[in-house]
């Protein structure tokens, strides 16, 4: 690619014995179906998101949860997710697993997705057929749901990271960049996808009659796209355990199936970049120094070293996390109010209206509205994610960042000061700009910081010693995620209480300021590698 996209030139370091099976070369380039099957993950978890996002409330609402409880369902997620992210993601990048580093915590995450949604889809329904007594189905009704709603955010978020990790661990450079624009692609059309399965009636079809209630048939339905998404996801590109040679084979004794040399520790990439004489730049090969690995202990993952490397995060990294946060704040902002903001800004409707009042009926064909708004956000991601591959060839990578904060800024301003349902609907395609915008550009970036360490660190290595102290992608993307779950944090505990004295109109224009302060931010201080 060209223009200002920042893209390194591929290299590859040759060593002094030029037929070293382990020269750090780039890993093999991988045919579009694996990284369309990698993406699929992206779109089951989307899926699942839109469906909570179209039921989750008449859910709560259905068991009876108690107003005060709000605030802890959906502030108890994202507070685990930021204190537990960066744990998980060291965790996995010292993960010594037969499958591989991040398969089996995605594995993990994706069970506790379907263990979430079976309790908040089913759970007012198992109580009602095991208990009686009215009381003490509605308290056990109310902790079920809620316990599964808080598992589901809490999987549903976290599992992000460990995916953009495991393409960043088996992917060149080149198909990083194609692995990245696949998984918004596939996040748009897996959210539309869930928006347009949520809006159907299904109470009146032969499917809703036949399981019960609505809730079982989108539990049904995001079950097997859930399921189908993470199978195909896991079989996509296969991993090599990262573990010390010296465990398996005596220094004499060297595997069959490719030579490894007994006199060097390998770590971890794809089983194929082994075999093709190639593994991950990120993990090169250690022990040039020293002839025997087991004087080379790997070091042990300590809380310690995690404060460490979070403490010493370079300042291209910090501003990168900035940059995130204040997307993610004004995104979430405007999107999780946005429903409620078409019913009581744009059709003035009122919710606390009587139910089968007028005002009622019209807020409810507003928030209706608001639904399709959503999917259309979700349809423009996909589409504009495909855009961003020849466009970063024209403004490069800062031209995208700050193209998509200005674009959704100024729409989202202009919704918020002249509330009309045909412009409303028009602009949501400008929240997929910065939806597929928040799920590229920065982990793209993240890719090309690692990418000249990489390069520094192997110009260094043939005079020079290395410290070990090498920053993992995994933790890198789970520090980049944190975000996330920091920006829910305030806008749940934040903006909800601003909501409740101003009306959802304060959320439009908050969300407004704080992306044009982005687009300024990111202009400005974030780095893009050339």
């Amino acid at each position: 690619m060209g223009g200002n996209t920042g893209q390194l030139g591929i290299h590859t370091c040759k060593s002094p014995a030029a037929d070293d099976p382990f020269d750090p070369v780039e890993p093999p380039k991988r045919p579009t179906s694996n990284l369309i099957m990698h993406s699929m993950a992206m779109l089951g978890r989307e899926f699942c998101y839109a469906v909570e996002a179209a039921y989750v409330t008449p859910v709560l609402l259905s068991v009876g949860l108690p107003k005060s409880l709000y605030s802890t369902v959906w502030l108890l997620s994202p507070a685990l997710g930021f204190l537990l992210q960066p744990v998980v993601g060291l965790a996995s990048d010292h993960c010594q697993a037969r499958w591989g580093r991040r398969r089996p915590y995605i594995l993990t995450l994706g069970l506790l997705m379907l263990s979430g949604m079976a309790l908040y889809l089913n759970g007012d329904a198992v109580v009602s057929a095991l208990i009686a007594d009215p009381r003490r189905k509605r308290i056990w009704a109310i902790t079920i749901t809620m316990i599964g709603v808080v598992v589901f955010d809490f999987a549903a978020d976290f599992i992000d990271g460990p995916i953009k990790a495991y393409l960043f661990d088996v992917c060149s450079h080149e198909d990083k960049e194609r692995g990245l624009h696949y998984h918004a692609l596939f996040t748009g059309f897996g959210g539309a996808l869930g928006y347009l399965l949520g809006a159907i009636d299904w109470a009146h079809l032969e499917i809703g009659r036949m399981l019960g209630t609505e809730f079982q048939v989108m539990f049904f339905f995001s079950a097997l796209v859930l399921t189908l998404c993470f199978i195909i996801h896991l079989c996509s590109i296969p991993e090599a355990p990262l573990r010390d040679v010296t465990k398996d084979t005596s220094p004499q004794q060297a595997p069959q199936d490719f030579p490894l040399p007994s006199d060097k520790m390998y770590q971890y990439g794809s089983i194929e970049k082994a075999k093709n004489g190639s593994v991950n730049p990120e993990l090169t090969l250690k022990g040039e120094k020293n002839k025997n690995p087991a004087e080379q202990p790997r070091k042990a993952m300590t809380m310690k070293s995690l404060l460490r490397a979070l403490v010493n995060m370079p300042p291209h990294y910090r501003c990168l996390c900035i940059s995130h946060f204040i997307g993610w704040t004004a995104f979430l902002s405007n999107m999780l109010f946005f429903t409620d903001f078409m019913g009581q800004i744009v059709y003035q409707g009122d919710p606390y209206a009587a139910h089968n009042s007028t005002e009622f009926l019209i807020y409810e064909r507003g928030v209706e509205v608001g639904c399709w708004g959503l999917c259309i956000n979700s349809v423009f991601s996909s589409l504009y994610s495909y855009l961003q591959k020849p466009l970063v060839s024209y403004i490069g990578l800062k031209g995208l960042y700050f193209m998509g904060y200005l674009l959704f800024g100024l729409g989202t301003g202009f919704i918020g000061l002249f509330p009309n349902v045909y412009s409303t609907l028009a602009l949501c395609t400008l929240f997929g700009v910065m939806s597929s915008t928040l799920y590229i550009v920065p982990f793209n970036l993240i890719a090309k910081y690692h990418r000249e360490e990489q390069e520094e660190k192997r110009q260094q290595a043939p005079g020079g010693s290395e410290d070990g102290g090498e920053r993992g992608q995994g933790l890198a993307c789970a520090v980049l995620t944190c975000m996330v779950q920091l920006a829910q944090i305030l806008v749940g505990g934040g903006l909800g209480f601003l909501v409740s004295k101003a009306g959802s109109g304060i959320v439009v224009i908050t969300a407004s300021a704080l992306a044009l302060i982005g687009s300024c931010f990111v202009a400005l201080f974030v780095r893009y590698v050339d």
